[in-house]
């Protein structure tokens, strides 16, 4: 008897020990999961560094990013020239970083089309939201954007592919005005063709 409540002990024993080890699992899935992830600062301090003096409204469309769509696992810092008469045209290139896949060339281009005129250079940082993998950036994300400014300006849009969100926040010079729909083709070496 005593050797069987020995036994029943050491099942209960091991029984409990399984169980505190599957209830500890989500917790630590979880956490990595938010190991990838960028924090709000950490984004504002690399949006600080790369705009430099013009980044005042910054922090604010960060914060409304973060608001709309949560912490991004992955951003692009770059540049890039668009133009545009009813009919437009954009070329960029950077690097996109990321926590667990490390930095990788990314270059697109893309046609919109709308009511829309002038020309711009930006600096733009990308927020990138929902990446499985590196690969999953390269493709075409569609979405609509607004610019109004002369001589410089700061905005947000939003683009999208299956469950990826790119978030493009642009510091540019130049003059332009106008609304438009179009995508952006992101690819790993640079082309001429837009579509």
């Amino acid at each position: 008897m005593i050797a069987s409540r020995l036994g029943l002990r050491a099942y209960a024993s091991i029984f409990l020990c399984l169980l505190l080890i599957a209830g500890a699992a989500p917790d630590a899935r979880a956490q990595s999961a938010n190991a990838s992830q960028y924090t709000t600062q950490e984004i504002v301090d690399a949006g600080h560094g790369f705009f430099g003096s013009t980044s005042g409204g910054l922090a604010k469309i960060v914060e409304k990013a973060f608001q709309s769509y949560g912490l991004p696992n992955g951003y692009i810092l770059g540049q890039e020239a668009s133009g545009a008469f009813i009919g437009g045209l954009t070329y960029g290139e950077g690097q996109l970083f990321t926590k667990n896949a490390g930095q990788h060339d990314v270059f697109w281009q893309g046609p919109s089309l709308g009511w829309d005129y002038g020309g711009n250079g930006n600096r733009t940082m990308m927020l990138v939201y929902n990446l499985p993998s590196i690969e999953a950036v390269y493709g075409r994300f569609g979405g609509v954007s607004g610019s109004a400014f002369v001589v410089a300006g700061l905005g947000m849009t939003v683009l999208k592919r299956d469950d990826v969100y790119v978030v493009p926040i642009r510091t540019g010079v130049g003059a332009r005005l106008g609304i438009n729909i179009g995508y952006l083709k992101m690819t790993p070496a640079p082309t001429w063709n837009p579509f």
